[in-house]
């Protein structure tokens, strides 16, 4: 009798696993995000909880958390560096959003739009200050250190993203510097900071920081070519948007690069303004699939993927581990 097997499909990567891993720790931290959104002045917890509250995965704080677990780290530091990790994140969305003109996160209306830019701005900057407070209250020089120093290195990510927006031919080299600095920075340093605190070894510090900083790149990769496969309601954004703001993400630098003269001559003119409509948005989505630029650009992101779980491969087996691999499987898979 001839028994025929029935492979079972292998679910779908998901963050479920890190988000039970760390539920208990994230209550922690969110009580602490809760506390320090407090002001005297309304409008600040209002505009800093719209964003906070609107929907998002809190990936970097978790990294802080599963981090932590991974080391067996037994302390309670991590709760308020995780919340300092949030705060900075938050801050470097809501300036984002107020530099990109954006209308829509994660399917909602954005606070720039409902509260305008300036009060946009001042309290992005009101939550980078509380996470400086936050990351003193921690008593590490080095977390200090680390955090602050990913904060300047995001912001330097920024100034170099927005210098070189509606530049055509743009060199890839550059467009990694710049989401190694806006994306992966912040990754790296919410893996990194649970090391410190826990008092391990430097080689594990490093080792965390590469998966962080491999992830972050992943992740950010991914995020780029969604905009030219996805929809709205897949991405928390407007269709379309890197495309009519004109970045040169990779998606676009490699279609550029593989275009023949009359798709360069598009691809200049949708970079610098003159192409932005539905039905450009609709050719440049043809042309990137065309020249295999999304295809590259997810195969770049697995690369980085792999980099990432390698990165944590001498670290203990367990919950953390299996965890922390499954959520770089999930920031790759997103696009799928």
């Amino acid at each position: 009798m001839t028994v025929t097997a029935t492979r079972l499909a292998k679910p779908a990567p998901s963050l479920d696993p890190m988000i039970r891993l760390v539920a208990n720790d994230m209550n922690a931290v969110n009580q602490v995000i809760v506390d320090r959104m407090r002001s005297e002045i309304p409008l600040i917890p209002q505009l800093a909880g719209h964003l906070i509250s609107g929907g998002g995965k809190r990936m970097r704080p978790m990294l802080t958390l599963a981090s932590a677990q991974l080391l067996g780290y037994q302390g309670t530091s991590h709760h308020v560096l995780a919340a300092a990790v949030e705060f900075i994140h938050t801050a470097t969305l809501l300036h984002d959003d107020v530099v990109d003109g954006s209308d829509l996160r994660r399917g909602r209306r954005t606070a720039n739009i409902i509260w305008g830019n300036p009060a946009s701005v001042l309290v992005g900057d009101f939550l980078f200050s509380r996470s400086f407070q936050l990351m003193v209250d921690a008593g590490s020089l080095k977390v200090l250190n680390i955090l602050s120093g990913a904060s300047a290195v995001i912001a330097e990510g920024e100034v170099n993203q927005l210098t070189a927006v509606r530049q055509v031919g743009l060199p890839e080299e550059r467009y990694l510097s710049i989401i190694d600095a806006k994306t992966a920075a912040l990754f790296a340093a919410a893996c990194r900071i649970a090391a410190v605190v826990a008092e391990r070894p430097e080689a594990e510090e490093l080792a965390l920081e590469a998966y962080g900083r491999n992830l972050g790149i992943a992740f950010q990769l991914i995020d780029d070519a969604i905009d030219y496969v996805s929809d709205a309601g897949t991405m928390g954004k407007d269709a379309g948007d890197d495309f009519r703001e004109g970045k040169m993400t990779l998606p676009v630098i490699l279609a550029y690069a593989r275009g023949n003269e009359e798709e360069r001559t598009f691809w200049k003119d949708a970079v610098e303004g003159r192409r932005t409509s539905d039905e450009d948005f609709a050719h440049a989505i043809a042309l990137v699939r065309k020249s295999r630029a999304v295809d590259d650009t997810m195969a770049r992101a697995r690369h980085y993927g792999g980099l990432a779980i390698e990165a944590i491969r001498g670290f203990a087996d367990g919950p953390a581990k299996a965890a922390m691999i499954e959520a770089v499987e999930f920031a790759v898979a997103r696009a799928y």
